[in-house]
């Protein structure tokens, strides 16, 4: 009885733990521009899987987090970027490109996508909608 019991626990781990990084498993990079098509301390929005993708180059390193501000949607690739940090164009809402973190209230964030140059690509990884 006691494998039985292990064995469904298991089961059920395993599905929840599927559930909860399915996005993850999902995901593939995809190239959204050559390398240099960027300027340094600047950013330039993407559509990736049917979501804006803001993608900054900041210190010789390519940064990808959400394009639009949560306050009222603005592009945030638009936006002017200083010390490893977007201001959204509209009312000024700083977000750290390296991880999506608003800056006057640690606790909230918005997305932060993986970036990776492949050759002379720029490629990002986003979860596909399903």
């Amino acid at each position: 009885m006691r494998h039985a019991r292990h064995t469904a626990w298991s089961l059920v781990a395993c599905c929840r733990w599927r559930q909860a990084f399915h996005g993850l498993v999902m995901s593939d990079f995809v190239a959204v521009c050559k390398v240099g098509t960027i300027p340094e301390n600047t950013g330039q929005a993407f559509a990736v899987h049917g979501r804006m993708v803001a993608v900054f180059y900041v210190d010789g390193k390519y940064q990808a987090i959400d394009d639009f501000c949560p306050h009222m949607g603005a592009s945030l690739a638009g936006g002017i970027v200083d010390h490893g940090m977007v201001a959204c164009p509209w009312h000024a809402w700083r977000f750290k490109i390296c991880d999506g973190t608003w800056c006057d209230n640690p606790r909230i964030k918005i997305d932060a996508f993986e970036v990776k140059v492949e050759g002379d690509d720029v490629m990002v990884c986003v979860p596909k909608k399903e």
